[in-house]
């Protein structure tokens, strides 16, 4: 099983994942954002990113204010756009930004990263993708590239009605 509270996956990775790696070391992303226990979700991961994939950072963040202003102060070099907004009663940030070829998504929520839906989802589809095969791998990928979100795909190939929730089920 990969650690996937640590980069360090992403070297030994597709071409992709090291490229990742390379923009997020060069940029320090992980290293400013240090304190809010970081870590890289979604689709790079996992291999099921298709062309305009966003590298999608979770964070753990208590004071949505003060992160506010330290996304501002860190981050406003690369044109951000900040929103707040809440997911079942839990107020969360979202920052977007480019960093050279990648769209970056920071989301924060006051709750520890490993617990946070993105990154149990990640965990669960990476199971499944393991069991499943290339096969399967690649369907997901089909489905992504006709415009179907990564949760609902898996939903579709596992014929789960309520695939957000049923994935955490799994």
């Amino acid at each position: 099983m990969i650690d996937f509270t640590k980069l360090d996956y992403l070297k030994i990775g597709n071409e992709r994942q090291k490229r990742a790696y390379e923009v997020l070391t060069k940029y320090r992303i992980f290293e400013v954002l240090e304190h809010y226990s970081p870590i890289l979700a979604g689709t790079i991961p996992i291999e099921i990113d298709i062309e305009g994939s966003d590298l999608d950072i979770i964070c753990e963040v208590e004071d949505k204010i003060e992160f506010e202003k330290f996304l501002v102060k860190n981050f406003s070099e690369f044109d951000l756009k900040i929103e707040k907004i809440t997911i079942k009663e839990e107020n969360s940030i979202i920052c977007n930004f480019q960093l050279e070829e990648f769209p970056i998504e920071i989301f924060a929520q006051n709750m520890p990263t490993i617990e946070q839906n993105a990154y149990r989802h990640m965990i669960v589809e990476y199971k499944i993708l393991q069991e499943n095969g290339e096969e399967f791998k690649q369907k997901i990928i089909d489905l992504k590239k006709k415009g179907i979100k990564t949760e609902p795909a898996f939903g579709v190939l596992l014929g789960l009605k309520n695939p957000y929730e049923d994935l955490l089920k799994i």
